[in-house]
């Protein structure tokens, strides 16, 4: 039986705390595990109960809801649905990797369209998972000859997992599984609600958010050049200065990437480094 989607709710407003509650509990498949009316608490509580879907309003004493995500760590990030009344906070919401936003008063056709969204993502990031923890399994018997009685196994070519975030992507193309070498990536960007990994000439989608890809990767060996492009550091060849202030940023295969003024600081910390 596949466990129910674990879910906070975060608002300053009682009313619309029920609000939510009550449409979630129209649907099944989720289970409230708790309640905050305050960003500080929103914090806290996500480290102690481990939600799966977070849904947090924007406007809060204290704490607002950008400034609580700020502090929890990427680990223990949930996915992320923004409660608010004012729909000009929409497009901030996407930059910081929302999964959704929802407008008060509730529109039950909106809400239960960003439960679905949310079902979905967390479906495939627990599919991904067990993929992961599947294959650490293996890697775990390599070289064992004996599993169970009269079985054997002969060692076989397989990546060695130290960390997912180092030395193995684990991608979800459709009803395939695809294993990479971080150093056989070109560069990434972001495609509607995917991922698109370059790799020598071929596009992979991947479902994931742009920040947590970010977090999984080395940051010696990959950095963010836009708010829609990751890099692999080791295909740079050439950086051209534009006129605004940006670069265009040429990798080895040709490919010209443009490089933000957001993010010029951490292509310079690169080029400082010397690395």
């Amino acid at each position: 039986m596949t466990p129910p989607i674990r879910v906070l709710v975060v608002d300053d407003e009682p009313r619309a705390r029920r609000a939510v509650v009550l449409l979630l509990n129209s649907r099944d498949g989720f289970e409230i595990v708790g309640e905050a009316g305050d960003g500080e608490t929103a914090v806290r509580l996500v480290h102690e109960l481990r939600p799966e879907l977070l849904f947090l309003d924007i406007q809060m004493p204290g704490l607002t809801g950008f400034e609580a995500l700020a502090r929890i760590p990427k680990a223990e990030m949930p996915e992320v649905v923004f409660v608010t009344a004012y729909d000009t906070y929409a497009m901030e919401a996407f930059a910081v990797h929302a999964l959704d936003y929802v407008l008060k008063p509730f529109e039950d056709e909106r809400f239960h369209a960003a439960v679905d969204r949310a079902r979905e993502r967390i479906r495939d990031a627990r599919a991904a998972g067990m993929q992961s923890r599947l294959l650490d399994l293996l890697e775990s018997v390599r070289g064992f000859p004996n599993v169970g009685v009269g079985a054997s196994i002969a060692p076989t070519p397989f990546p060695t997992a130290v960390s997912p975030r180092v030395d193995r992507i684990i991608l979800k193309n459709g009803s395939e599984v695809v294993v990479l070498k971080p150093h056989e990536i070109d560069w990434i960007e972001a495609d509607g609600d995917y991922m698109k990994f370059h790799v020598a000439g071929r596009g992979i989608l991947h479902r994931e958010t742009m920040a947590s890809l970010e977090a999984r990767l080395d940051p010696t060996k990959f950095r963010r050049i836009h708010r829609s492009t990751i890099v692999n550091l080791d295909r740079i060849v050439r950086l051209v200065p534009c006129s605004n202030g940006e670069h265009t940023v040429v990798l080895v295969d040709g490919s010209r990437l443009r490089s933000s003024k957001g993010y010029q600081d951490r292509l310079q910390e690169w080029l400082d480094s010397g690395s």
